[in-house]
């Protein structure tokens, strides 16, 4: 049915209604306003400042056994040290690398399984030392003194090994200890 004209000039199209657009705009200008004032608030902002305390890359020593030097000449002991013991693969390959300090008094016990030709080398090891070579009988049949730092010079010990003891540079000469004097150890915790 057809609306005759004056039912169509009473009719008014939708107007947008621009209230809304309005409490919008003025919503976004005021979120924005504290979002700026936050930002740039003179006052300084209490922060917790939390600082890690880096631990040191550097191993540390820790004792879990004993080595005594004793003399072949009259079975008397020269010195006495405490070890670490590196008695598997990972021990060994690591030894004391990456020691930037150690001790006369410590050093490290090498154990093999069985008596073979050994062979050391000073690769990230940053302290020079004195390795000794030791048979199956306990026996030392050799000794590098001296060894030169993150060297890959291989050190051999010349004839079979069954154990190595490592100790600073200079221990050596020091208390006397010489190729055919004997080692005895005592392993004391793990």
């Amino acid at each position: 049915m057809a609306k005759n004209k004056a039912e169509l000039k009473n009719t008014t199209p939708n107007k947008p209604n621009y209230v809304i657009y309005v409490l919008i705009g003025v919503v976004v200008i005021v979120a924005g306003y504290f979002i700026y004032t936050m930002m740039n608030d003179e006052k300084p902002i209490e922060r917790k400042v939390v600082v890690e305390k880096k631990e040191s890359t550097e191993p540390q020593f820790v004792k879990q056994g004993e080595v005594e030097f004793v003399s072949a000449k009259d079975n008397k002991i020269i010195k006495k040290i405490d070890v670490e013991i590196a008695d598997n693969d990972a021990k060994r390959e690591k030894g004391l690398m990456f020691r930037k300090t150690m001790e006369e008094t410590q050093g490290m016990l090498f154990v093999f399984v069985i008596s073979e030709l050994q062979s050391f080398w000073m690769k990230n090891t940053v302290l020079s030392l004195d390795i000794m070579f030791v048979n199956e009988n306990k026996e030392i049949v050799k000794i590098h003194k001296n060894t030169t730092p993150y060297s890959k010079e291989s050190l051999p010990s010349d004839k079979k090994a069954m154990y190595v003891v490592e100790v600073v540079a200079g221990f050596s000469d020091k208390y006397g200890v010489k190729e055919g004097d004997k080692i005895n150890f005592q392993i004391t915790k793990y």
